[in-house]
């Protein structure tokens, strides 16, 4: 199996959508490893979105990303990274696909809801720098002593 980073954003927390979009993600199949709040410091902000530093867009961005809080969670099942991009749309959410994630929530390409990890290479880089490479949760009883 498969894991990727699916973070919900502000504007989605701000506007109540958190458990609609948690919802729809367990609707799809997906199995939910690990899940944690925080509001990101601009640093820890930059750091994370550091690929996008010289684009236009980046101190938009970066604005966004720290105006509260985001949930993170880690996602698993086959062909994850994949399939979470097709279930969440394009970041243009008036060219996203109808029923994805952004096309019925996201507001414009910056204020999007939510950021879906693009690779696999991306996705445990992405969940190790949110994690902190603790262990996400196989699922499976774990024996008292």
């Amino acid at each position: 199996m498969e894991q990727t980073l699916l973070m919900i954003k502000p504007d989605a927390y701000e506007n109540h959508h958190v458990g609609e979009i948690i919802s729809i993600m367990e609707k799809k199949g997906l199995t939910i490893r690990d899940i944690t709040m925080e509001t990101l410091t601009r640093e820890r902000a930059e750091g994370f979105y550091e690929v996008h530093r010289d684009k236009p867009f980046f101190g938009r961005l970066i604005d966004l990303i720290t105006s509260g809080p985001v949930i993170s969670l880690i996602l698993e099942h086959e062909n994850c990274v994949d399939y979470v991009r097709e279930i969440i749309g394009t970041t243009d959410p008036e060219k996203a696909a109808e029923g994805t994630v952004r096309k019925l929530y996201a507001r414009t390409i910056t204020i999007n809801a939510v950021h879906a990890s693009d690779s696999r290479e991306n996705a445990k880089w992405e969940i190790t720098y949110i994690f902190g490479g603790r262990e996400p949760d196989t699922g499976e009883q774990k024996e008292n002593k």
